[in-house]
């Protein structure tokens, strides 16, 4: 059975305002107040982890052991099946040391030219660290296809391009409210709830 979560208080092991936003908005409801690892300064560690559920761990456990406090990261990525699943775990790094999400979908578009297999999947996995170490994991998914070229200016990242299955519209071109919904992030918190949260 998983562990509880019982504290007024947990940091948000990102220093990603679009991630940390959406995360606090998918908490909202849970009498729990949140501060990120960017707001407290806290440094990036290094993520060398070989899926993104090693990757989501290496992060809360920092920002546990750094704050003393519970801590929530997600690692998440955009799985393009006719890249083998690439950028996968290395989505953030393909947007390079300044974050130019739209050379990482330029990238990916270039990569697709010869490809008619659009179809990708995102991946969620949420990590809630104790400063015990006690860790809990959580993944969710969202599938769906590519467009070209990138519609709409909500969200971050690869949302622009990503048109998930049964809509036709991108997670750009979506309400936050409607995004939640069905995103991998909501369908991780949802077990993150369900198993933590919920008495």
């Amino acid at each position: 059975m998983a562990r509880k979560f019982k504290s007024s208080k947990l940091v948000i092991a990102s220093h990603n305002p679009g991630k940390v936003r959406e995360i606090a908005d998918l908490l909202a409801g849970h009498a729990v107040k949140i501060v990120s690892a960017g707001a407290l300064g806290l440094p990036e560690p290094v993520e060398d982890g070989e899926s993104f559920a090693e990757n989501a761990e290496i992060k809360a456990l920092a920002a546990a052991r750094a704050t003393g406090l519970p801590a929530l990261a997600d690692d998440s990525g955009l799985c393009v099946d006719a890249l083998a699943g690439e950028p996968g775990i290395h989505s953030a790094r393909w947007a390079g040391v300044e974050k130019d999400f739209a050379a990482a979908m330029t990238r990916i578009e270039a990569a697709l030219e010869n490809e008619n297999d659009r179809s990708a999947h995102f991946v969620c996995v949420l990590a809630l660290a104790w400063p015990d170490l006690h860790v809990e994991s959580f993944e969710g998914r969202a599938g769906g296809t590519l467009v070209w070229p990138p519609r709409g200016r909500r969200g971050f990242g690869y949302d622009p391009i990503f048109l998930p299955a049964g809509y036709e519209i991108t997670f750009g071109e979506m309400a936050p409210e409607n995004k939640h919904a069905i995103s991998h992030r909501a369908d991780a918190f949802r077990r993150l709830i369900g198993a933590c949260f919920q008495i």
